[in-house]
């Protein structure tokens, strides 16, 4: 069962892994199921050449099974997509809300089952429902719950997210949610709440979930950690502010913020226990039905309750699935196998979500129960409780790295320490506090909860100070985390197997791996896709610059957080030789803060106000752009090409007027970046640097928009390829069209950040080479 479960999953992922959606033909595919179940039933037993034979089809039918039903739901899934022809139109929808609408800076965010539409939408969108743009309609937005009925005017667009190199997939997520359209709420008179709740059970659940998060809101509105509470009681994470998350990942603690198998656990076996206890005080009903049965059957049924309660995650998944194969085998009085109850578990989340196998706590919850199966099973010798706790952190720890490292680019070296603090008191007083206050509402059980975390976080925030608390790399191939997932494996097996110290040694390749740099002399040139806005990272052999750092999208969400630091530690990139904020948009500097207190940066350079926040953190660091500044790194010549005057000599200009354009010279070829100048800064550049303005590789001037680019500026540019860094449908319709037309007619190859995803571009001698994100890792439900 479990080797067949591991080959089921197998299939499913290399379904997930393939560039694009091969031909669906289930005609071999049932045939090879069928062959591998007629051999299972007529063949078991056999031993020698025939048993092995059918042990083989047997896990070639099961991979064919995963493969196959994997292509079947995701046919399913992609046939539900919103036509192109109705991207952004306006259309009446009525429908039901059906998730906790989310508050942000602008608005509200929520899912939107559809009921009924003039137009061919899908079944599920996710719509975000703006405030004014004036001061007195900032709060006419009406109150939204879950399980509501609403007729509403809504614009849409197919899923569309960033695609960069290491980034989070947004079309994936989508996908795996069943949400085949994004869009915002039109305002509309017709807009309006049709009926309070539509009886419906996930509803029901739905509209509980809001209810608990309101009265945690309610009872902490100034709780440091009331979103940590609420994430504990109702799995809702988004009220975690950023920084907390980062003190959880340097320590290793983040699991115990969501809901893990170790809660499910607690609750089940809590229930299990209360109920088994009262039932034998009843003769009558233990004679009926034993009270272990009894108690366990209740256990499993609250679990399934609370993993509803708590948004139902892959590991809450994963936990309700194992307590109920125990269940089930208790009744019946089977022995039940830790790795097959594991093994039906995965089945199970497979078969109901296999998208689920792409994601990180996929991964990272059955890894960490197989590793505890792994140094717990088979002892000839019981061990003490600490001996066994110690054994089993230790086996977490050391197991799930090479995955740490391929999923995040780092892992904690202070976690064991930290989970031996934070487990206890997480789990078996906060939780309980917090689960406790979502069914009782008492002020005191809200209070309790919040002071017992406050004090497990005075020890984890002293240790996520610690310089070294985290290991942090680049992102290592899969192949050499394959290679150190089987070092742990065999380093973790019991004492007495051969050459242990051999298994620790298969981690140092992942531990030393450093990707691969330009050469002297070269350079490379990275457009990254951060919608409606500008980024760019250039590498030389040494040295790292980052020219612009993306828009922020919100008070507590922006570019620098959630791509450009992420993007940086995948690459390996421990420090920013230089920081260049070519001016003070939103669009190209709203993630600077962020980089800058998430990443060394030796210089900045920028024309940004001298009360930007960015450019007070960077303090004595920061120097204004102006045209003339020259240096070299590695054999690599940049040269700042305007302003003319620093944006502090020139109050009163528009920014875009004083905005930072860099020239980059390598291998013989050359890159200007010209961040949002626009044609009175074109018209500046031809009179004072003509002659430094032609160039290889253009990254087009105010993303196309038809305030730049004029033919004058084209003409001394001459470039051979230019590109364009633009948001999907963005709302400035950038590139305009004439701009494009104008580009294209000068022959040169042209990319669009929003088509392509990350351009980057290597200057070396020979030429050019060019690599998008989309077409390095492309996957079957991009643009789709």
């Amino acid at each position: 069962m479990g080797v067949t479960s591991l080959a089921f999953a197998i299939g499913i992922l290399a379904w997930q892994l393939g560039a694009t959606a091969p031909p669906h033909n289930g005609g071999w595919v049932a045939c090879l199921a069928a062959a591998g179940l007629l051999a299972a039933v007529l063949l078991r037993g056999r031993s020698g050449l025939i048993g092995r034979a059918a042990a083989v089809l047997v896990l070639a039918a099961a991979i064919s099974t995963g493969w196959a039903y994997a292509a079947w739901r995701a046919e399913l899934r992609l046939s539900e997509a919103l036509p192109g022809e109705w991207e952004g139109r306006d259309v009446v929808v009525t429908g039901v809300v059906a998730s906790l609408p989310q508050d942000f800076e602008r608005g509200l965010r929520f899912v939107f089952e559809v009921e009924e539409s003039a137009a061919p939408l899908p079944p599920k969108i996710s719509l975000a429902w703006y405030k004014g743009f004036r001061d007195e309609e900032m709060h006419m937005l009406p109150p939204l719950h879950a399980g509501e009925r609403w007729r509403l005017t809504v614009r849409l667009k197919r899923p569309h997210g960033n695609v960069n190199p290491h980034g989070f997939d947004y079309e994936r997520w989508l996908l795996e949610q069943g949400i085949r359209a994004t869009g915002y709420v039109r305002p509309a008179p017709d807009n309006q709440r049709l009926d309070a709740f539509v009886p419906g059970f996930m509803y029901g659940v739905e509209r509980l979930r809001e209810g608990v998060r309101e009265r945690f809101r309610r009872a902490l509105p100034e709780g440091a950690y009331a979103g940590v509470l609420v994430a504990l009681a109702v799995g809702d994470q988004r009220s975690i502010p950023p920084e907390l998350w980062r003190v959880f990942a340097r320590t290793g603690i983040s699991h115990l913020v969501a809901i893990s198998g170790m809660h499910v656990t607690m609750i089940a076996a809590l229930f299990a226990g209360a109920v088994g206890g009262l039932w034998r005080r009843s003769p009558a009903l233990a004679l009926r039905w034993p009270a272990q049965q009894a108690g366990v059957v209740a256990g499993f049924v609250v679990a399934f309750l609370y993993c509803l309660l708590a948004g139902w995650g892959v590991p809450a998944q994963r936990t309700l699935y194992m307590l109920g194969c125990v269940a089930f085998a208790l009744v019946l009085r089977r022995e039940t196998a830790p790795g097959r109850v594991l093994a039906l578990a995965l089945a199970v989340v497979l078969v109901l979500d296999p998208w689920a196998v792409m994601a990180a706590g996929f991964w990272l919850s059955f890894g960490a129960v197989a590793l505890l199966f792994l140094v717990s099973s088979g002892r000839l010798v019981p061990e003490g409780r600490l001996r066994g706790a110690l054994r089993a952190q230790w086996a977490v720890t050391l197991g799930l790295v090479p995955a740490l490292l391929v999923l995040f680019q780092q892992f904690s070296l202070v976690s064991p320490l930290a989970n031996a603090i934070a487990i206890p008191l997480v789990s078996f007083v906060v939780t309980p506090l917090a689960i406790g206050f979502a069914i009782l509402p008492l002020q005191m059980l809200a209070d309790l909860a919040h002071a017992a975390f406050t004090l497990t976080m005075l020890p984890i925030d002293w240790l996520a100070e610690l310089p070294w608390a985290s290991w942090q790399q680049a992102a290592p191939p899969p192949w050499l985390a394959v290679l150190a997932s089987l070092g742990c494996v065999w380093a973790l097996l019991p004492r007495g197997t051969p050459a242990r110290w051999v298994g620790l040694a298969m981690l140092l390749p992942l531990l030393l791996w450093a990707p691969a740099r330009p050469t002297p002399g070269e350079a490379r040139v990275t457009v990254l896709d951060v919608g409606q806005g500008l980024a760019v990272h250039v590498q030389t052999a040494g040295h790292d610059l980052l020219y612009d750092t993306g828009p922020a999208f919100s008070a507590d969400a922006n570019s620098g957080e959630r791509i450009l630091l992420p993007y940086l530690r995948a690459e390996g990139v421990r420090r920013l030789d230089s920081l260049v904020v070519t001016h003070q948009d939103n669009d190209h500097s709203g993630g600077a803060e962020a980089v800058l207190t998430g990443i060394p940066v030796a210089e900045v350079r920028s024309s940004l106000s001298q009360n930007h926040p960015a450019r007070l953190i960077a303090g004595a660091r920061h120097q204004p752009c102006v045209a003339g500044q020259t240096w070299d790194w590695d054999g690599v010549r940049f040269t700042m090409l305007h302003p003319g005057r620093a944006a502090d000599d020139s109050p009163g200009s528009k920014t875009n007027d004083v905005a930072c354009v860099l020239r980059v010279e390598a291998g013989g070829l050359s890159a200007l970046l010209t961040s949002d100048i626009e044609a009175v800064s074109e018209a500046e550049l031809l009179q004072g640097q003509a002659g430094q303005l032609a160039s290889d590789v253009l990254v087009v001037p105010h993303h196309g928009s038809r305030s730049s680019s004029t033919a004058a500026f084209i003409a001394a540019t001459r470039p051979r390829w230019v590109i364009f860094p633009v948001g999907y449908l963005n709302r400035f319709r950038h590139p305009n069209a004439q701009v494009w037309a104008r580009w294209a007619a000068t022959g040169a190859g042209m990319w669009r950040t929003d088509a392509a995803g990350a351009v980057s571009v290597h200057l070396a001698p020979g030429g050019p080479r060019f690599e998008t994100a989309r077409a390095a890792a492309p996957r079957y439900w991009h643009g789709r």
